[in-house]
């Protein structure tokens, strides 16, 4: 498996799944690094069979209206910090491997859910 995170998503994130053995790269090491535009972030992720994992509410719109990005972990509990982000991860990496043979999935990480969408 492959990870993107966005520019809100810190780099404890990233190092995190590089530990477990997945290649993971944050958006400023790559194209316009934080000036990168959504719609290239999509287009990169897509390409490269990467899951965008993000905070931003955008991504989740264009999830549903424009099929991109194709596999998608959207955070929704704000400030949370770094290792509690981690656990959450952690606990639900093997949901999240599972769907990754799926060509689209939404993971969204609420305080008391976490909602799981293939196609």
């Amino acid at each position: 498996m492959k990870f993107l995170g966005d520019v809100h998503i810190s780099y404890k994130i990233i190092k995190h799944l590089v530990s477990l053995g997945f290649e993971a790269i944050h958006v400023n090491e790559i194209l316009d690094r934080w000036n990168t535009r959504d719609q290239d972030i999509c287009t990169y992720a897509d390409s490269n069979d990467c899951i965008v994992i993000t905070k931003d509410s955008d991504f989740r719109d264009s999830f549903f209206i424009k099929q991109t990005p194709k596999k998608l972990i959207k955070i929704n509990l704000g400030n949370i910090s770094n290792q509690d982000l981690i656990k959450i991860l952690s606990e639900n990496i093997i949901p999240i491997k599972n769907l990754n043979s799926k060509p689209f999935f939404l993971v969204e990480i609420d305080k008391e859910i976490i909602t799981f969408i293939s196609k």
